[in-house]
């Protein structure tokens, strides 16, 4: 008898840890969790003319691209800015990929291109619309065609396939950090579309991740690049600021923008990952979060 109520007892317990365990895995994921005291937006850069495309190498350093002038910039640990590369033919969205290469939508020239060391980009793909991209450990890439109302993905031998259409102006584009995922913003909606990673490459089980919050009065909601943290927090750049979802979807918050002008694009940078760049029109600002970023690795 005691027996059975000493296994009672420790079911009782079981059962009540396993729901206390659910309930911090679907909990909200305040702001309060990343924000730190005292933290607050510090300017990197100033004078450029649009600003777009933040990428961070092995190293921690952030480059970020000024479209209109064909250039790319580099921040180090130190928070030097240099030129990096002025031949970038207009490139926007940028990303690291394997090994500490650097990719780039190059849209006056209609490719998708990596750089070399020197900063002269080579095209992998050719007679294309593109904003902005993400690339996979594999070396597989996905970018936005918001002109033509297109995703694509071109695989790491350089084939090229349409993975999705008709979305109303899809811009920005991350993957989860398990690469099994993709997310797609669309600037002039405001909704996040997600979608299952198949293994050709090709995208399925597309739906409405969740809703982003809109200017009073308006429909679009002006978002672009996006980020994602080692939680699975998603950093969308809007006209609200930096809107930041939880791993279920739900709005954890806005963090206010840097400057009232339009922001573009995202990415976490620094040696230890931990530090949030902005890029926004003209200027580049960079705040630190209680949190990190994530780099795709095989």
């Amino acid at each position: 008898m005691k027996i059975s109520k000493t296994i009672a007892r420790l079911v009782v317990v079981v059962i009540a840890l396993l729901g206390a365990y659910e309930t911090v895995q679907s909990q909200d994921l305040p702001l309060s969790l990343i924000l730190i005291d005292g933290e607050n937006w510090e300017l990197v850069s100033a004078e450029h003319a649009f600003t777009e495309g933040p990428a961070v190498n092995a190293a921690g350093e952030v480059f970020f691209t000024d479209v209109p002038k064909s250039e790319i910039y580099k921040v180090d640990l130190a928070g030097k800015v240099t030129l990096w590369s002025d031949q970038t033919n207009r490139t926007a969205g940028a990303i690291m990929g394997p090994e500490d290469v650097l990719y780039g939508a190059s849209i006056g020239g209609g490719a998708i291109v990596k750089f070399d060391a020197a900063g002269k980009p080579t095209p992998i793909v050719s007679d294309i619309v593109c904003n902005d991209l993400v690339v996979n450990a594999a070396g597989g890439i996905y970018f936005t065609d918001h002109k033509n109302k297109k995703v694509w993905h071109v695989s790491p031998q350089g084939k090229l396939q349409q993975v999705d259409q008709n979305m109303t102006s899809p811009n920005g584009i991350i993957l989860w950090p398990d690469q099994k995922q993709l997310i797609v913003s669309n600037t002039k909606g405001s909704e996040l579309w997600t979608y299952r990673i198949e293994a050709d490459g090709s995208l399925s089980h597309k739906q409405a991740y969740s809703t982003m919050r809109l200017p009073v009065g308006e429909t679009e909601s002006g978002a672009d690049g996006m980020t994602v943290d080692v939680v699975g927090r998603l950093y969308v750049c809007t006209h609200e600021g930096v809107q930041v979802f939880d791993t279920q979807g739900r709005l954890s918050g806005i963090i206010a923008k840097p400057q009232q002008q339009f922001l573009s694009n995202i990415c976490f940078g620094g040696k230890n990952l931990d530090t949030l760049y902005v890029t926004t029109v003209d200027k580049v600002y960079r705040r630190k979060l209680n949190t990190q970023g994530v780099r795709y690795s095989k």
